[in-house]
């Protein structure tokens, strides 16, 4: 097989992707026979300050903008430094996966502008260009949000209404409109740390 690269970038990327996992650009798709048999996985990624940290007490410079102490004295280090849960959720629908990683948010819709993974969606005429919002925390924990879409939004067939966020677990069934389906898969979130005390417990 050949190997692939983004245009804009020149990062390898796989055949089925939807866009770059580096630059977020989208890539070009081949159509073929085969286009039916393939299952994308479209993403975003969540990209931190390239500026290190410093510890408060000791000095020591801090190379991970997620830790939420000092690896050299174990002081805490300051709450302007985020920890991101290391949770990804996918959403697998029959035309590809979405996979959203904490911190980040991705708009499900068919409109190439606005939407990240709008190629999952294009064949379908009654998802609406900006359908729904999926949101996953730092800490892991995933939301929904109807974006006034025409058809619906539906989680375990109860419909979302628009503006409001509607929680995700593991094992939810996300509907967009009448037959668009999706299976969430989202492994356990973490607690929020600034709800623990030093020693790591509530």
């Amino acid at each position: 097989m050949a190997s692939l690269s983004c245009p804009d970038c020149g990062v390898h990327v796989q055949p089925e992707d939807l866009i770059c996992f580096r630059c977020g650009a989208n890539l070009p798709h081949a159509s073929g026979p085969d286009d039916d048999l393939l299952t994308p996985t479209v993403s975003q990624k969540f990209i931190r300050p390239g500026a290190d940290a410093s510890c408060p007490r000791c000095g020591a410079t801090v190379l991970d903008a997620a830790e939420v102490v000092c690896p050299s004295c174990g002081e805490p280090l300051a709450s302007g430094v985020r920890r991101i849960s290391p949770v990804v959720m996918r959403i697998a629908f029959p035309t590809g996966n979405v996979d959203i990683p904490a911190g980040t948010s991705v708009l499900l819709g068919r409109d190439p502008a606005e939407s990240l993974v709008a190629a999952a969606f294009a064949r379908f005429d009654n998802v609406s260009r900006r359908h729904a919002t999926v949101r996953v925390d730092d800490h892991g924990h995933a939301t929904i949000r109807d974006e006034n879409s025409t058809n619906g939004t539906y989680v375990n067939d109860d419909r979302v209404l628009p503006g409001i966020e509607v929680r995700l677990v593991d094992g939810d069934r996300v509907r967009l409109a009448a037959d668009v389906t999706g299976s969430v898969s989202l492994p356990q979130a973490e607690p929020d740390p600034s709800g623990l005390s030093r020693n790591g417990r509530y």
